[in-house]
């Protein structure tokens, strides 16, 4: 009897490294690639249509993040387990997608083996942490889960507000926002003057700094 094979899907902005990654995965006899996706928003409607076991996914994409598609792939397609891969080895990206469900974290400077041994691990319901990141990073994200403080105001959110505050400091238009939440831009402005009001920011620009203080974005990751 043939093993069961697990249906990968690859989201990176650079065709060279999801050609690598697709040859990679290929060559496992128990994978196979269904797919590939170059941003965010591409990668949440392909995840919809293909159904993938694991997605393998890069964080820094152009228009909607991996950090942002992480939640709402999982909210879409909750069968599919995510695995990060990146360059980014920042302990506060390592706890953000992991907050929004996925499984693993690897980074591109990893041995190649860590991605195959991430979606194995992700396909059984696992976490997988790259060998360069400390074991004790998972651990702390852990605990933190249990005993973190709620964040003043944002806290205050809906999920959805959430949601929309989170894509508005990545520098989606309104939109941009009613494609990826499948809403209407009027119900966007709704939910974007609700969130100014909740949290009394003035403008955009307040709105982005407080996603950086508060560890929602950060610059490093859209200087690359």
């Amino acid at each position: 009897m043939s093993r069961k094979t697990i249906k990968v899907l690859i989201a990176d902005d650079h065709a060279i490294v999801r050609e690598g990654i697709r040859q990679l995965v290929g060559a496992q006899e128990d994978m196979e690639v269904v797919g590939e996706a170059g941003d965010g928003l591409e990668a949440l409607e392909m995840a919809k249509t293909l159904r993938p076991d694991v997605l393998l996914l890069d964080i820094g994409m152009p228009g909607v993040s991996g950090l942002e598609a992480v939640n709402l792939i999982k909210d879409a397609v909750p069968s599919c387990q995510v695995v990060v891969l990146t360059m980014h080895s920042k302990d506060t990206f390592v706890h953000r997608v992991l907050d929004g469900g996925a499984l693993g974290y690897v980074l591109k400077a990893s041995p190649t083996e860590d991605v195959i041994k991430a979606v194995r691990a992700a396909h059984q319901g696992e976490y997988f942490l790259s060998s360069k990141i400390k074991a004790e990073v998972v651990n702390a994200y852990l605990d933190s889960r249990k005993q973190a403080p709620a964040v003043k105001g944002y806290d205050l959110l809906s999920e959805r507000e959430q949601q929309v505050f989170r894509l508005v400091a990545e520098g989606n238009s309104t939109n941009q926002i009613a494609d990826v939440l499948c809403v209407s831009p009027k119900t966007v402005e709704k939910h974007r003057t609700n969130i100014m009001k909740k949290l009394g920011l003035k403008d955009r620009l307040e709105l982005v700094k407080m996603a950086i203080r508060i560890g929602i974005i950060d610059p490093q990751l859209w200087e690359n």
